[in-house]
């Protein structure tokens, strides 16, 4: 093949006159010319030109993402010491119960303390939330009343949670 292509070639340059060839040659010249600068040198400008305008707006974007990045640290390392009481404690534990899918619940606040009842409700998920809220929350159970159910593991319950906070432990 490349042997059949080469004596093809051959024949054509051979069968031209000196002043054809010299046309071929300097139009080839200029077509590898031209395809170059439009393949490869023309994007390459414009992507420079591109980048150089917007560069100052990317490096401002990722001055204030890295100042926010470090003001979210430093909220987070803050609102660990902080739990919620009251009314946002109220709020974080009913939004948290409905995450986990747990519904119809009864969320009720009494002064700091705020009270769960739930009917028919998995023990386990409820325990398994109750162990995550009591981290994140920092509460912790002041009161509980469960009744079991005929299916195995399913109670109705009747919890009070209160910071961790107000009764003076940890």
């Amino acid at each position: 093949m490349k042997t059949e292509l080469l004596e093809t070639w051959s024949g054509f340059w051979e069968a031209r006159t000196s002043r054809e060839k010299a046309l071929l040659t300097w139009g080839a010249i200029a077509l590898g010319v031209v395809l170059a600068w439009s393949v490869l040198w023309a994007p390459a400008q414009e992507g420079r030109t591109r980048l150089r305008e917007t560069l100052p707006g990317l490096q401002r974007q990722l001055a204030q993402m890295n100042a926010q990045a470090n003001d979210a640290r430093a909220l987070s390392a803050a609102s660990q010491s902080i739990a919620p009481t009251g009314g946002a404690l109220k709020d974080a534990l009913s939004a948290s119960l409905n995450e986990r899918g747990f519904a119809p619940v009864q969320v009720q606040l009494m002064g700091s303390a705020v009270q769960v009842q739930m009917k028919n409700a998995s023990f386990p998920a409820w325990i398994t939330w109750l162990d995550e809220v009591r981290r994140q929350f920092k509460v912790q159970v002041s009161e509980a009343h469960f009744t079991a159910l005929k299916d195995d593991g399913q109670v109705d319950l009747s919890v009070v949670l209160q910071p961790a906070s107000a009764s003076g432990s940890r």
